[in-house]
Parts: structure tokens; sequence; C-alpha cells
């Protein structure tokens, strides 16, 4: 599998590596696990897997494990289940990821201590290096016995010492010692060190033969080839340091090869659990008994949630807050909206006309709820004793509609204004505890939409992060864009492969990625390529990626084809560089725009030459691509699409307006109705 040690903190108590299973998708409705996180095996894995099943928080027909020499678990997806999506949820809710904690125990000065990993390599570290200076030493001391017998072997012969009367005619060996004692005396300064008894009795032991065909030469090379030896051992253990590491590097490339890691070290994203588990729970409200929870099935459907969700509340009355979904839960009465919370949602913005107070005058305001306490209640409003909500919409992308205030006649004005329209894209988006913009003091009657409106926000801009391989929104690692609804994400394989993908942080990406970047349908890309349908010749071609979100290839249909170049250069100029036998001939030069024509991602292209090509570069464009600056304006109201007309009011007169608003008939007469 692989593993995140960005928080090991050097293997002390408290730090954490997080270990991952290897999950792939083997098509859109398939998982595959081929390598399990260390401490587990594939029948522990498929277990905890099942359990998530079961308990709702993945949502899978079935898992078959097909572990045979190799780990191979299989998770059959449910139809509409995104396979990214459940890789996040395998790893948040199975043993797919684990968590291991060091707790490295040793014995030291005969006491229990904890240590960091450091202090543990550097203890196994300077025993390597006292090993290696015993190891030494003793080789040391094997070559110096080595040259002073050599010694003492080439001055007892050279000085013919077995010839002399007092050495041939001693009486006894006490005799013979002495005198070879009296005849080394001269010789005794220039020695490593001094004669022992045992040294005069092994030059005895030497045999007539090997006197006679003593070679002073070779004696004075093997003294020379020793005391080197010596030498070069001497300043090894001078470098000791030195000598451990080359020692280290030794160990790994002689047994290294044959003991590769296995686990890939890299950082992982955290998962949230609330965002990547399955709605296996229904929300429902009972409005009359003031509840809310999962259990109540006969009451008013809400939405599909999950056991580890929040949801929001707000009241006719200004209140909201946030709780955990249960089975039941009292919540009281008089709710205007209830919904799934997600914490730090910038993107959903809330629209709402309030009054200030039982009579005050009434107030626009837009804003969004990033974060609360749970079970704490909140006020819309300023907290006047009698305040009202009015008009309550929660915008999903910061769409701001347009609303029709319709508001109480005045019995006392001849001319009544009751009609008043707001766009709420004029209004800012400020914090929750803000009052607001002042929308009438006038007392109001109703609050219609009219229209619905667009987004306010803008396009959201999407990093890439290239150490998870995961897009996100809080400005990690490259950016790709601004996106809005509708764009896409085009990706690039090394292998030639290219799909694309929208923009939810829950998509996970290959490892041989090329090109990550925001598709742009009518950008031109020039490929160079070996064609093994062609014998192997090189190829250059321009096309367009026709990207739907099934793989395809742009080198066609043979996997044996190579790619040697891929840019988005408008009008690329190519070194090509020729190899074999063809290696002598001069490198070519192409401008790949006048060379081709575009045509389709398919198309075979044009063939560069008949040679041997062995790699291609791209030069500096000698011509810029021209930007066109235009400019459009487009009138909401002229799209042609048609605009819904939402107005309750719609196609009433002034007069039944008012009737049906106060009840009377007969408040103005038909003159100042004229008027």
């Amino acid at each position: 599998g692989a593993m995140d040690v960005s928080k090991y903190n050097d293997g002390q108590r408290g730090g954490t590596v997080r270990v991952r299973a290897k999950i792939e998708k083997l098509d859109s409705k398939t998982l595959v696990i081929k390598e399990v996180p260390y401490t587990k095996t594939a029948a522990s894995l498929q277990d905890s897997i099942t359990r998530a099943i079961e308990k709702g928080k993945i949502k899978a027909r079935r898992v078959i494990d097909m572990t045979a020499r190799d780990v191979e678990i299989q998770v059959q997806l449910s139809a509409a289940v995104s396979p990214d999506k459940t890789i996040d949820a395998l790893y948040a809710f199975t043993d797919c990821e684990i968590s291991i904690s060091p707790n490295c125990c040793v014995i030291d000065d005969n006491k229990p201590a904890f240590l960091t990993v450091s202090d543990v390599l550097k203890h196994s570290v300077d025993r390597t290096m006292g090993l290696l200076r015993t190891e030494l030493m003793i080789r040391k001391g094997e070559l110096e016995e080595q040259l002073f017998f050599a010694s003492l072997e080439r001055i007892f012969i050279e000085e013919r010492m077995y010839k002399e009367p007092k050495f041939e005619q001693a009486a006894n060996q006490k005799a013979v010692l002495l005198f070879l004692d009296k005849r080394f005396e001269p010789f005794k300064k220039d020695l490593i060190r001094d004669i022992k008894e045992e040294d005069y009795l092994r030059l005895l032991e030497i045999k007539m033969q090997r006197i006679l065909r003593y070679n002073k030469d070779k004696a004075d090379q093997l003294l020379v080839k020793v005391k080197a030896e010596i030498k070069g051992l001497e300043h090894d253990l001078a470098h000791m340091t030195d000598v451990t590491i080359a020692w280290f590097k030794h160990l790994k490339s002689t047994y290294g090869k044959d003991y590769p890691r296995q686990t890939e070290i890299r950082s992982f994203d955290n998962i949230e659990a609330a965002k990547v588990v399955e709605a296996n729970e229904k929300l429902y409200i009972n409005r009359q008994d003031g509840f809310v929870g999962t259990g109540l099935k006969k009451h008013e459907f809400v939405c599909n949630c999950s056991d580890l969700d929040d949801i929001i509340i707000f009241y006719r009355d200004g209140k909201y807050k946030i709780l955990r979904v249960a089975d039941k839960i009292f919540v009281g009465k008089n709710i205007l909206w209830v919904q799934v919370f997600n914490k730090n949602d910038r993107r959903t913005i809330y629209n709402v006309v309030y009054r200030d107070g039982k009579t005050g005058s009434s107030y626009i305001k837009r804003f969004n709820v990033t974060s609360m306490t749970r079970d704490r209640e909140y006020d819309v409003t300023q907290g006047k004793a009698g305040s009202r909500v009015l008009y309550f919409s929660a915008n999903p992308n910061g769409e701001a509609e347009i609303i029709k205030v319709t508001l109480d006649p005045d019995p006392k004005k001849k001319r009544q204004n009751i009609f008043l329209e707001k766009d709420f894209s004029e209004i800012g988006i400020k914090s929750r505890t803000a009052k607001g913009n002042l929308l009438t003091k006038r007392s109001v009657h109703r609050v219609t939409l009219k229209s619905h409106g667009r987004s306010t926000l803008g396009g959201r801009k999407v990093w890439f992060d290239s150490d998870v391989r995961r897009i996100n929104y809080e400005e990690h690692g490259r950016l790709l864009g601004e996106f809005n609804d509708g764009d896409s994400i085009l990706v690039v394989l090394e292998n030639g492969e290219f799909y694309i993908t929208d923009f939810d942080v829950n998509n996970h990406y290959e490892h041989e990625l090329k090109v990550i970047e925001k598709w742009d349908p009518t950008k031109i890309w020039t490929a160079v390529l070996l064609d093994a349908d062609n014998e192997g010749y090189a190829y250059v071609k321009r096309f367009m990626m026709e990207a739907t979100r099934r793989h395809q290839n742009y080198l066609g249909d043979n996997p044996e084809s190579v790619p040697l170049l891929l840019t988005d250069t408008a009008y690329p100029r190519l070194r090509v560089a020729l190899g074999g036998d063809d290696a002598t001939r001069a490198d070519l030069e192409i401008d790949a725009e006048q060379f081709v024509g575009v045509k389709g991602f398919k198309a075979k292209g044009k063939r560069i030459c008949i040679w041997t090509v062995d790699k291609v570069e791209e030069l500096e464009p000698t011509r810029q691509l021209e930007s066109n600056m235009q400019t459009a304006t487009m009138d909401d109201d002229d799209d042609g699409t048609e605009t819904e007309n939402l107005d309750p009011d719609a196609g009433k007169s002034k007069q039944q307006i008012i009737d049906e608003m106060t009840g009377q008939l007969s408040l103005f007469n038909d003159d100042e109705l004229g008027k």
C-alpha cells in the first residue's frame, strides 16, 4: 500500500503513520484492491468492507475476494454511485486506511526508555562503527604479526645465523635461544615489538628446504605490501565515519535490489467522513408537532442524509441553530427551512427579508453560514421582540433572485404605491450578524419571488495538488483556473489516454499524469509518436481533444505506439534527431503548423521521414498566437429563454389586489382609482 509519515514525529510516542491500501478503478462499477495495509490481511480487509456496507456507510452490491498468489479484492458498486467518492469512503470507514502509532520502548542503562527513531539509528550506527573498528584492529594486528615474523625470518636467513658454529654446535635448545637473542640484539630497535621466546622457537621450525628457496626480492615485495595494507588500515581507523558510511552503501548496493521498498511514501489528503459517507438515511419533519428526525417516516420528507450529518434549522421568528441528525428530536414549531449543514460552505448564500420588531422597518440581507456551535441559538434579525422573517431562500451557488414586495395600503393616501421590486444581486454578502439594508419603512403585506436569478459569486477557483493528486478550493498546489457550471478538467496520461472530469473535490487522478488543466475544446494540440501500425515510423499530427468522460487515446488503438512529444504551442517548431543506422544524418527541423493540418485525434497524421527517429524536442516558436479580444453584452431577458412568471398577483387588477388584501370593496371610489 502507501503510507503518510508526515506525523511520524521521529517515532516518538504520540506520532502516527497512516497506511492505505492501493485501490484502483477497474471500470465505472468496480473497484479493485491489490495491496493491503501493513498489519492487515485480505480476509480482515474484506470483513471491514462488508461491515461498512451493512451499516450503510458505503453503497456496494458485494465484495469478492479473488486473492490467490497476489491480493485482489473486488468491490462491485451499486448503480449511480461515484467510484471516486466510494474510494474516499473506503479509506474513511474501513481498514483500507489505518493508523499505526510508534511505541519504541527499549532497555537503556538497565532502565526502560522511550526512544525516537533517530536515537535508535544512532545506537545502531555507533554499534556498527564499533564492530567495524574491532574488525580493522584485528586485521591490523594480524598484519603486524605477519610483518614482524617476516622481518625476523629475513634477518635470520640473510645473516645466515643457522650456519654459525654456536647455532649448529649448541648443547641444547636453551643455548640456541640465548645465541639467537644475542645475535638479534642489533636489529631489535627496527622491529615493531619485542622478541619473545615463542618467536625464536618459531624460527627453529623453519625447514631447510624453505631456507634454500628463500628469495630476497620476493621477501621485500611482501614487506612492502604488508606495510601498505597496514597504512591503509591506520587511515581507515582515523576516519571511521567514512568507513561506516561506505559499509552501509556496500550493504545497500549488494542486497538492496533483493529487498525493495513495497510501500509507497507520499502525502495523504484528509478525508472528512461526513462528506463521503453515503446518505443512508432520510430526514423527515413533523411541522405540526415540531419534530425532526430519520424515524418520522409518515411525515414530510426533507432530504437524504447520513447519521454523521448536522442539520441547520431556520425559524419564522429569525432564530436558527444546528443539531446532530437523530431518530427523533423536538425542535419547536414555526420551522421555516431545514436542510443538511455543510461546514465551511461559502457558496450557499441565504437571502432574507425580515421585519425588525413587531411594527418596525423591513430589512434585506444576504449572508452565509460557515461554522456554528452545535445546539446554540442564533438570530437572523436584531433580536427585537416580534421580529419576523418575511422572505427566505437558500441558494447553493449564491444565486440572487428578484422579489416583489406588496405593501399594506395606507387609507390616508389617495395615491397608493403598494408594489416594490428588489434584486438581491444589488445587496452585498455580509456576515450573518449584519443588520442588512433598509428595504422599506412601511408595513409589508407579503414578499413573493418574481424571477430566479444567477450566481453573484462568479466562477470557483480550482487548484491541483500534485502530492495527493486531488483538486481543491483551498489554494493548495497549482491553480487550474476559474470554473463555472459546465466547465470541465482535461486529463492526459503518459500512455496517450485522455478524458474530462468535472471539478468535484472527490475526484481521484492517476499517477501517470502528463497534463491536467481546464478543458478548452478549441485548443489545438500537436503530437509526435512512433506508430506501431506503420512499422514504427514517426508521425506528427495536430488535433483537438474531442474529450468525453470515457478514456480515449490520441495514439490510436495499438498499445505498442510510443508518444515522443505532446504540446499545445500554437505554432510549434520541432527538432527531430535520428538514431540507429541514420544517426549520422543531420537533425530535421519541422514547422508543425505548416507540415500537417488539423484533423480529428483519431487521424494517423503525417509521416516525418523514413529514417529511424531517436528523439524529438520542441524549439522556441518564431510566431505567437495573436489574442483577439472580443466583448459581448447579453441582456438577461433576451437570451432566448422564457422567464418563468412567479408573481402570484399576475393578471390581477389593482382593485382586485386591494380588495384581496383588505377585504373592503369600497375603500376608494372609482374616480380616485382612475387617477
